[in-house]
C-alpha cells in the first residue's frame, strides 16, 4: 500500500472558489480511481491561494485482473446486430459463447500498475475540472482545445511513494518540484514525498492546510485586540476568505480616526468587511471601536507597521466616502426621496416601487385598523409603509444594497421621527430566512406582513408567477415562511385567507382573476406544504398537518397548529394508535360498502346527514352495538363542543373515549350481517365513528 501526492500549482485562486474546487478534486479523483478498479479511502485535500493539493494514503500498487462479461445479440438477431456488438467490445465472432441461444463475451482485463493509472488520471482529472470561471493563457489559447484553468497553471507534482508519476498536460510536465511562499522562499522546493510534503512547504512559510490557517486567523485576530484591551467581533466566513487570500497569514492590528465612529457601526464593518476583508473591533463597553484587524501574508521585519500603516489610509478614503454618503443622504427627507421610488419598476406587469409602497401602506394600515395586528396604531403603520423603501434610493444603499431597511431607520431616527416608525423601516424585511429574528413590535409586525403579503399575492395571485420545481425567482416560498412566522410568533387570529384576499382584492379585475375555486386550492395547498418545512425543525409530523388542512376551512394558524400539537400528543399515545387503526378499518368497510348504502335514521343519522343525540337502539341491535352507540352519543357532542372553544387536547381526549368501544365492535360483531337492516344499521354506526373523528381530523391523511 502506497501514499499519493499531487499538488496542481497556479497563479492566485480566488478565495471564494477554493471549498469548491477541493470538493471538485475530489470528487474527480474518486471518479477515475472508481473507473480504473482502485480503491480509495480517505482523501485529504488542502488549498491555498497558488495549489491545489491532494493526498491519498494506502493505494494498492496494483489493480486487480478482472473478468468481465458482456450479454450480447440472440443468435437469430439480424447480421448487423451482431457486427456492432463487436465493434463496441472489439472482438471477434470465434471468440463469443453461445448460451441458449444468445451470444456472451467475456473479456478478461490484466491487473495494471497503479502509478500508470494515476499518470492517465492526473490529465484527464484536470482537462474536466469545473470551475465558476476559467481561462486560456499564453500561445496556444487561440485554440478552443487549449488547456483552461482558473489561473494560469503552473505546476505539477505527482509522487506515488518516493516515484514520480509521470504525466504531461498544456505542456507542463510533472515533477518532484514545487514552490513556497512568494516572498519568503521563492526559488524551487523538492518534495521526496507525500509524508514530507506539508512539513517542507511550512519550512518555507506556506501553511498548506486551509483550516490551519482558518485556526492562526481566527486566534491571531482575537489575541491582536485582546492585547489592545478589544473584542474581536466574529465573522466566520471573514475568516474563510482571509485564509484563502494568504498562504503564512500574519493578523495585525491597526486604528482609523474616531471621527468615522459617527457612521453607523453596521457601515464601518460592511466597508471594512466588503472592500478590505479587514475584521473589526468592540471596545470595553461592547461598542465599535475605532479599530480593525487585517491578515498580513508576510512576516514582517517591523513588525507589521508598514502594512497597517499602508491598510489604515485605504480604509480611512473607503471610511471617508461611507461618511459622506451618511452625510448627503441625512440632507434630504424620507419622504422627499420616496417621492423618487416612482422611477424605480418594481415588476413589468405590477408596476413602480411607489406602487408597491402604496399597496402595502394601504394593507398595513387595514390590518392595524381591524385589529388583526392587536395595539397597532394605523396611522404610525401607514407612515412605515410609505417610507421603508425610502432608502433604496439613498446613496449609502446604492453602494451597499444589503444595508437597505436598515438605513432608513437610522435616517428615519435622525429626522425625528417615532421610535415605532424608525424601528418598522429597520426590520420590515424580516425574518429574511430560517433562524432570522421575528418581528414582535406592532407597527413592525403590520409593515413586515403587509409586505410580505404584497410580494406573494401579486406574483402568485395575479400574475401566475407560482414557484415551479426548484425555480422560485421571486422567493415566494421565502415570503411565505415569513408570514407564517410572523403569525405564529405573534400569535396573530384571523383566517389567512381573509387577509390574502384583501391584499389583492382591488387588482382582481384589473388582471382578470377570479379568486373562488382554483385559486383558493392552489393558495392552500401552497401555504401548507411551507407550513410543513416552517414546522419540521419543530419536530411537528407533515401529515397531521395535512389532516387538519383537509377538513377545509381551517385556516387560523394559530388555532391550526394548537390541533395540530393536540394530535400529534394524541397520535403518541396507544389510543392514538388503536383509534387510527380502527378508523381505517371502519373507512374500508365504508368503502367497499359503496357510496349507495342507505344510513338509517336509528342509528343517529338524520335525514340532512347530522348526526342525531341519544338515538334510539335498533332492532336486533346486541349489547356491543349499543354500547359503541352510547360512546358515540356521548363523544360526538363533546368532542364538537371542545373543538368550538379550541380545547383540542379536549377533544382528543373524546375521540379517545371511542377506542375501546369501537374495538369491541370489530371482535364482537359481524358489520356484513345477513339481515340488511341490521347490516345498514352497523355501516351506519360506522359512518357515525368516522364522522365524529372528522370533526376533529382526517384521519385517512395520517400515516400509520
Amino acid at each position: 500500500m502506497t501514499d499519493f501526492l499531487l499538488e496542481l500549482r497556479s497563479e492566485e485562486i480566488p478565495a471564494r472558489m477554493q471549498a469548491g474546487a477541493r470538493a471538485e478534486l475530489d470528487k474527480l479523483f474518486r471518479a477515475q480511481m472508481a473507473a480504473a478498479g482502485v480503491p480509495v479511502g480517505d482523501l485529504t485535500i488542502w488549498s491555498t491561494p497558488r495549489r491545489l493539493a491532494l493526498i491519498a494514503k494506502g493505494l494498492p500498487d496494483a489493480t486487480a485482473a478482472v473478468s468481465e462479461e458482456i450479454k450480447g445479440p440472440r443468435t437469430s438477431a439480424p447480421p448487423q446486430a451482431l457486427e456492432g456488438f463487436l465493434r463496441k467490445t472489439g472482438l471477434t465472432q470465434d471468440l463469443l459463447e453461445d448460451r441458449d441461444g444468445v451470444y456472451f463475451a467475456v473479456i478478461d482485463r490484466p491487473g495494471r500498475a497503479t502509478a500508470d493509472v494515476l499518470a492517465e488520471a492526473i490529465p484527464a482529472i484536470v482537462r474536466a475540472f469545473a470551475w465558476p470561471k476559467s481561462m486560456r493563457w499564453g500561445r496556444e489559447s487561440a485554440s478552443s482545445e487549449s488547456l483552461r484553468w482558473v489561473r494560469p497553471l503552473s505546476g505539477i507534482v505527482a509522487i506515488f511513494g518516493e516515484d514520480l508519476v509521470p504525466c504531461e498536460i498544456g505542456g507542463i510536465a510533472s515533477g518532484f518540484v514545487t514552490r513556497g511562499h512568494r516572498f519568503h522562499c521563492p526559488g524551487e522546493i523538492t518534495i521526496g514525498s507525500a509524508s514530507d510534503y506539508a512539513e517542507k512547504l511550512r519550512a518555507c512559510h506556506v501553511i498548506v492546510d486551509h483550516e490551519e490557517r482558518q485556526n492562526m486567523i481566527r486566534g491571531g485576530a482575537a489575541k491582536a485586540a485582546a492585547d489592545a484591551g478589544l473584542s474581536l467581533v466574529e465573522d466566520d466566513g471573514l475568516v474563510i476568505e482571509n485564509a484563502g487570500l494568504a498562504e503564512w497569514p500574519v493578523p495585525l492590528l491597526g486604528r482609523f480616526d474616531e471621527a468615522f465612529l459617527e457612521v453607523p457601526p453596521e457601515v464601518i464593518q460592511l466597508t471594512a468587511r466588503v472592500n478590505q476583508k479587514y475584521f473589526v473591533v468592540n471596545g470595553p463597553d461592547g461598542k465599535l471601536a475605532n479599530g480593525f484587524v487585517c491578515t498580513a501574508n508576510i512576516d514582517a521585519t517591523d513588525g507589521g507597521a508598514e502594512i497597517v500603516a499602508g491598510n489604515r489610509k485605504v480604509l480611512a478614503a473607503r471610511l471617508s466616502d461611507a461618511r459622506f454618503f451618511w452625510e448627503q443622504d441625512r440632507k434630504t427627507r424620507l419622504a422627499d426621496h420616496a417621492k423618487k421610488l416612482d422611477r424605480i419598476t418594481f415588476h413589468e406587469k405590477l408596476g413602480t416601487v411607489a406602487d408597491k409602497v402604496e399597496r402595502v401602506a394601504k394593507l398595513a394600515e387595514w390590518l392595524a385598523h381591524e385589529g388583526i395586528v392587536p395595539n397597532c396604531d394605523p396611522t404610525l403603520a401607514r407612515q412605515a409603509a410609505e417610507l421603508a423603501k425610502a432608502d433604496l434610493v439613498t446613496e449609502m444603499v446604492g453602494e451597499f444594497p444589503e444595508l437597505q431597511g436598515l438605513m432608513g431607520g437610522y435616517y428615519a431616527r435622525a429626522e425625528g421621527l417615532p421610535d415605532a416608525v424608525a424601528d418598522a423601516i429597520r426590520d420590515h424585511y424580516k425574518p429574511v430566512g430560517q433562524g432570522d429574528d421575528v418581528p414582535t413590535a406592532p407597527v413592525t409586525v403590520a409593515v413586515a406582513l403587509a409586505d410580505k403579503l404584497d410580494v406573494f399575492t401579486q406574483f402568485f395571485v395575479l400574475i401566475d408567477e407560482a414557484p415551479t420545481g426548484s425555480k422560485d425567482p421571486f422567493a415566494l416560498r421565502r415570503a411565505a415562511l415569513g408570514v407564517i412566522a410572523i403569525i405564529i410568533r405573534n400569535g396573530l387570529r384571523f383566517r389567512l385567507e381573509q387577509v390574502l384576499l384583501k391584499a389583492v382584492e382591488d387588482d382582481l379585475d384589473k388582471f382578470g382573476v377570479v379568486w373562488e375555486g382554483d385559486t383558493e386550492k392552489k393558495l392552500a395547498a401552497f401555504f401548507a406544504d411551507r407550513l410543513k418545512v416552517q414546522q419540521r425543525e419543530a419536530g411537528v409530523r407533515h401529515d397531521l398537518i395535512d389532516a387538519v388542512f383537509a377538513l377545509g376551512g381551517e385556516d387560523d394558524l394559530v388555532r391550526l397548529l394548537a390541533r395540530v400539537k393536540a394530535l400529534q400528543a394524541f397520535m403518541a399515545t396507544e389510543d392514538g394508535t388503536n383509534l387510527l387503526a380502527g378508523y381505517k378499518r371502519a373507512a374500508n368497510i365504508l368503502k367497499q360498502a359503496g357510496k349507495d348504502t342507505v344510513i338509517p335514521a336509528e342509528v343517529g343519522i338524520a335525514g340532512d346527514g347530522a348526526p342525531k343525540v341519544a338515538a334510539p337502539a335498533f332492532a336486533g341491535a346486541t349489547d356491543v352495538d349499543k354500547a359503541l352507540l352510547t360512546a358515540l352519543d356521548a363523544a360526538e357532542p363533546a368532542a364538537a363542543a371542545a373543538v368550538a372553544d379550541e380545547r383540542f387536547t379536549d377533544a382528543m381526549a373524546a375521540l379517545a373515549s371511542l377506542r375501546a368501544p369501537i374495538d369491541a365492535f370489530f371482535d364482537g360483531v359481524m358489520v356484513n350481517d345477513p339481515d340488511p337492516a341490521v347490516r345498514a344499521c352497523r355501516l351506519g354506526l360506522l359512518a357515525r365513528f368516522t364522522g365524529a373523528v372528522h370533526g376533529v381530523a382526517d384521519f385517512s391523511k395520517i400515516e400509520g
